[in-house]
């Protein structure tokens, strides 16, 4: 990795705690609606509506609102009130207001890091949202950059180098998620760290070992530090 020149890292549940509020959210929207199918039935449906929206809604807190709704539609064959959809709305507007929880040791690697490489933000999500957890996080000042994408497949990273004249072979990805922030960059021939969260978003999981010469698992983000 002596040829990195900049270095990126995803935002949600690698910089900060995101997932447990969507799984808080999903357990607020199965007690709704108990009566008409199991928790697990409602995950997989909501799921469904999540990944069958994605070219349309993209990631993010008002998409997961929308595929709720959705869900709900569904599972009581349309008769859901107004009383039930404005209560679905209550959960996602909870959402966007959580407050930023800092992983353990992000900033204390952002200080290191900064002024030796150039650091960017490669995140997916509401553009609105991400910037709002970048303020409300104080790490903003850390980096050169943040780069809201649609999403992280080789195209949308090769699209992100190229505006930021960044070559790939000098590119770094830290991320939580193997599918989203390592694969894709180490296709295109960048390197890719992978720092493992607690719970991970099903869409987000493969089932297959990474074997790579640009790859790294790290169980801390401090571990980033001693081959950079």
């Amino acid at each position: 990795m002596n040829n990195i020149k900049t270095i990126a890292f995803d935002a949600d549940d690698t910089l900060w705690h995101n997932e447990p509020y969507f799984d808080e959210a999903q357990a607020r929207f199965s007690e709704l609606f108990q009566d008409f199918a199991s928790h697990q039935e409602i995950l997989g449906l909501i799921l469904n509506h999540q990944v069958k929206n994605l070219p349309l809604y993209g990631f993010g807190i008002k998409a997961f609102t929308l595929s709720m709704i959705e869900t709900a539609l569904e599972i009581t064959n349309n008769t859901i009130s107004g009383k039930g959809i404005e209560k679905i709305i209550t959960i996602g507007k909870d959402l966007l207001q959580r407050p930023v929880e800092l992983l353990p040791n992000v900033e204390a690697v952002l200080q290191e890091l900064k002024g030796k490489y150039k650091l960017i933000v490669a995140t997916k999500g509401d553009l609105k949202d991400q910037h709002r957890k970048l303020h409300d996080s104080g790490l903003g000042h850390y980096f050169h950059h943040i780069e809201v994408l649609s999403d992280k497949t080789e195209l949308d990273y090769e699209k992100m180098l190229g505006r930021l004249d960044i070559k790939a072979s000098e590119f770094l990805m830290i991320g939580n998620s193997l599918k989203s922030d390592v694969l894709p960059i180490l296709n295109i021939g960048g390197y890719g760290v992978h720092v493992p969260y607690h719970t991970t978003w099903e869409y987000e999981k493969i089932d297959f070992e990474i074997e790579h010469e640009n790859f790294k698992s790290i169980t801390s983000i401090t571990e980033i530090l001693a081959f950079l």
